[in-house]
């Protein structure tokens, strides 16, 4: 019943070999075949030659490169990416000072362009437009020595008379 319970556990039990006996009554020995014996040194010389977990220096350096490797190859590609990203957010932070700017100038032109002052002075310049009861007046220079008078005749002139007299005279 001991023996039962003890193979319940799991452990071993011992048991005591019976001699045999032959037919004639004298017992008979056996030979004893040598036993090959251990030797606590030599296991212990394994180890400190093995190293961490029975690996050679040689193969905890592959293990440690490969390891290296792999750590390096996981980190490259979000490193690449968060430094790709970074790089694009400057550029962008960039273009938006660059309009934040170009706004700023034109919401001045616009209030510039409101007043009614401005509009007029514009139109009498850029159109040749007059007030109602004025008399326009178109003042030539004279052309220097030298100059092209076609330009000269030209400098002050809307580019639209300028259009309008060359299809009037037509092809010379």
């Amino acid at each position: 019943m001991g023996d039962e319970r003890a193979r319940a556990r799991g452990e071993r039990t011992r048991r005591t070999p019976r001699p045999r006996r032959s037919g004639t009554g004298t017992p008979r020995r056996r030979a004893r075949e040598p036993q090959l014996t251990r030797v606590p040194r030599a296991r212990g010389v394994v180890a400190a030659t093995t190293g961490f977990l029975g690996l050679s220096s040689t193969r905890r350096a592959a293990a440690l490169a490969l390891v290296v490797c792999a750590l390096a190859l996981t980190v490259a590609v979000p490193l690449r990416n968060y430094v790709a990203q970074r790089q694009e957010l400057a550029a962008v932070s960039e273009q938006q000072q660059m309009l934040a700017v170009e706004v700023a100038r034109l919401d001045q032109e616009r209030a510039r362009l409101s007043d009614p002052a401005e509009i007029e002075a514009q139109a009498r310049s850029r159109l040749g437009y007059v007030m109602p009861g004025e008399v326009p007046y178109v003042v030539q220079l004279p052309v220097a020595p030298g100059a092209d008078p076609a330009g000269a005749a030209n400098a002050g002139v809307p580019w639209y008379r300028v259009l309008w007299r060359e299809v009037a005279e037509g092809p010379q």
